[in-house]
Parts: structure tokens; C-alpha cells; sequence
């Protein structure tokens, strides 16, 4: 956290530098940099690649290195260790190289970095050990397993299994809204099954910078090897039609007020890729607000934890979610469901709302209607 941060750098045991001859004093050196992808999908290495060269130019005899950034497989026996090999270093004798995903949840309260159990798998046996070491001074559980392959596979199918069960509920929530069923007492029925299930929820999308990115690189090192995974390629397609979808449904609603899109003032609220954070990476808010501005609507939002922020040359700001502000609206589009957000008065003062997150489905209702991203279109609040 940040109050923990700077506990560390008042007491001098934290020092930030941009000075990488520094890393010939350390032990220990990880590196945690962007992966980002290209426009064509494909892994963009750039940042790990000038990292590996800056830690192959200082790294010294017996230092540890460990890879935290999510990558394909292969990336770290492949990029990092002729790196150091080629500072006349031996892997497993003279420096030790491993890798070891991060694991982390933004917002929940109760697995944090320190209990969440810890992956690390080596170059060499002696690695794996060396780095396992490393971080057992202060986490609690080491899962040790045999590569550094194992280790960024494991990161990929975690997320990839996220990407693929959010994609088949986003799915079965369109399934269900053409026949008229509500998806959320469906998962809520199913759910209730003490085994074979896990429950995931529908929404406008996925973001954050792991779930929307994670399984393209899988994606992109089995087309190197002539394989396409047909599976995960088209959950990431589903996810990231979600906003399209969105679209679709408050175009819908503002038709049965016999408005268009272009010209209506929307609302969204949320523009976080998740409840109760700030992080706006790869956020499904972006795509809403973009699909209805290219329609001609005129968009404010209000999150609570992002003031502003610029996206393709353009300004936006955070509007008080004040009275005026609703009833000003043509129609409110839930997007994220912060937790510091009044849904009671959004949905006893607005017009329309279109509901993605299920925000509202135990709130008294008001004078408007409330379109859900997953039932039987829209009902009316009577």
C-alpha cells in the first residue's frame, strides 16, 4: 500500500534510482516491467529486453534474478539467460535466474502479496532454490516447480481460465437475454451446486492489465509453433464485444423513449476496470464511452476514484453524481459498480438505467427503468 511504501522510505530502507550501476551493490535483482501488446496482438518485449540488457551489463557473481512481468513461455530462457551468459556468467553456478509471476487481486481485503502463495520456478534446480530462499525471508507459501516454462504457463492459465469462464458467462448472458430469462437468478440457482460449478458473473467487458492481455500471449507462441487456440481466441472475442453490446442495450432503451442516441446526455458510472480501485488499464468504460460518442452522444462520467483522465487526445472529468447531474441525463450506464456509489438515489431519480454489474437488482424501484446488460430487456419501474 501507500502508507507502507512510505513507512520504507522513511526508514531509509527503500531508495528509488534511475542510476542502474546501482545494481552492482544488490543480491537481489526482479524485474517487473510492461508487456504490453501490439496492435497486431502480438507480445511487445521492449521493456523486458532493456531490462535484461541493463541487468546483463551491472549484474555481478551470485546475484539472484528473477522475472516478475507476464510473458510467454520460454521468455526467460530465452531472452534474459543468453543476457547474462553473454556477461560471461554462468546460469545456476555464477548467477541465478528464475521466474515468478505476480500474483495480486487490486481491492481485496484479504489475499494481499504476503499470503497469496508464491510461484517460482528456475533455470536450474539451484536457481529455483536460490530464488525459492529469496522470497521466503517474507512470504508465507513457496510453490516451487520444475522451469522457468512451468512458472510463466501457470500465470497464463490462471488468467486464461478467467478470460475463457467471464467470456462463456458473458455468452450464456446474451443467450438469455434473447429468451427472455434472467441470467442473474440463473447463476445465483446454479451456484447453489456444492460442486462442479464456479461462479462468474456477466458484465461490459474485461480490463486490468492481466485478464484482457494474459491469454494473447499464450495465443501468439502457439501460432508461432503452427497451433491455434480456437478456445481461447474466441472467449477473448465475446469479452470484447461487451461493449458493443452495452451500446446496443442503451440505444434500445433510449428507442422505447423514443430518443435517439445521438444528442442524448449518457451517464456513466465507472470508468475503473473493477469496483473500489482506480486502475483504468484496458477498462471496458473506455469502448462504452468511445461506441457513444462515435453515435453522437453527448457522455459525462462519474467514478469516485479516477478525477480525470485523457484518452486519444481528449479530456474527461468526473462530474459530481449530484441530483442535477441524473435527472440531467437521458439515460445512467452502469458500468462499475463502486461500492461508494448511492445506486438508491441514481435509480429513484434517473430516467433510464441501463444496469451491466447487477447493481441494482434489490433497490426499491424509482420513477424510471432499469435495463439489465442480462434479462429479458427491461422492465418497467412502476
Amino acid at each position: 500500500s501507500s502508507a507502507e511504501l512510505a513507512r520504507m522510505v522513511k526508514s531509509g530502507k527503500f531508495e528509488a534510482t534511475t542510476d542502474e550501476s546501482r545494481m552492482q551493490e544488490m543480491d537481489a535483482v526482479s524485474i517487473a516491467v510492461p508487456t504490453p501488446l501490439a496492435k497486431t496482438r502480438d507480445p511487445d518485449m521492449g521493456y523486458v529486453i532493456a531490462a535484461a540488457d541493463a541487468v546483463g551489463r551491472n549484474c555481478r557473481p551470485g546475484v539472484v534474478v528473477v522475472l516478475e512481468s507476464t510473458t510467454y513461455p520460454g521468455t526467460t530462457r530465452d531472452l534474459l539467460q543468453p543476457k547474462l551468459e553473454a556477461a560471461g556468467l554462468t546460469v545456476g553456478e555464477d548467477v541465478f535466474l528464475a521466474f515468478s509471476p505476480e500474483r495480486v487481486d487490486p481491492g481485496n481485503p484479504i489475499w494481499n502479496t504476503k499470503n497469496t502463495p508464491k510461484i517460482v520456478g528456475g533455470i536450474t534446480p539451484a536457481c529455483t532454490e536460490v530464488a525459492t530462499a529469496l522470497y521466503a525471508t517474507c512470504l508465507d507459501t513457496m510453490v516451487p516447480v520444475s522451469s522457468t516454462e512451468t512458472a510463466e504457463i501457470v500465470k497464463l492459465l490462471e488468467n486464461t481460465f478467467r478470460s475463457v469462464n467471464i467470456g462463456l458467462v458473458n455468452e450464456m448472458a446474451i443467450v438469455c437475454d434473447k429468451l427472455g430469462v434472467n441470467i442473474w437468478e440463473v447463476i445465483e440457482a446454479a451456484a447453489t451446486k456444492p460442486f462442479g460449478f464456479m461462479k462468474f458473473t456477466p458484465g461490459p467487458g474485461i480490463g486490468g492489465h492481466c485478464i484482457p492481455l494474459d491469454p494473447h500471449y499464450l495465443a501468439w507462441k502457439m501460432r508461432t509453433l503452427n497451433y491455434k487456440t480456437r478456445f481461447i481466441d474466441l472467449a477473448s472475442e465475446i469479452n470484447s464485444e461487451m461493449p458493443a453490446v452495452v451500446v446496443r442495450k442503451v440505444t434500445q432503451a433510449l428507442n422505447e423513449e423514443r430518443k435517439a442516441v445521438n444528442g442524448s446526455r449518457i451517464l456513466v458510472l465507472g470508468v475503473a476496470y473493477k469496483r473500489d480501485i482506480d486502475d483504468m488499464r484496458e477498462s471496458p468504460a473506455l469502448d462504452v464511452i468511445r461506441l457513444l460518442e462515435q453515435q453522437g452522444a453527448d457522455v459525462a462520467y462519474h467514478d469516485p476514484y479516477v478525477p480525470k483522465f485523457s484518452e486519444d487526445g481528449h479530456e474527461y472529468a468526473s462530474v459530481p453524481l449530484t441530483d442535477d447531474e441524473i435527472t440531467r441525463a437521458d439515460a445512467v450506464v452502469i458500468v462499475t459498480d463502486h461500492s461508494k456509489v448511492d445506486y438508491q438515489r441514481v435509480v429513484q431519480l434517473a430516467k433510464v438505467v441501463v444496469d451491466t454489474r447487477n447493481a441494482t437488482a434489490k433497490l426499491a424501484k424509482g420513477k424510471g427503468r432499469i435495463v439489465s446488460l442480462a434479462s429479458a430487456g427491461s422492465f418497467a419501474n412502476a
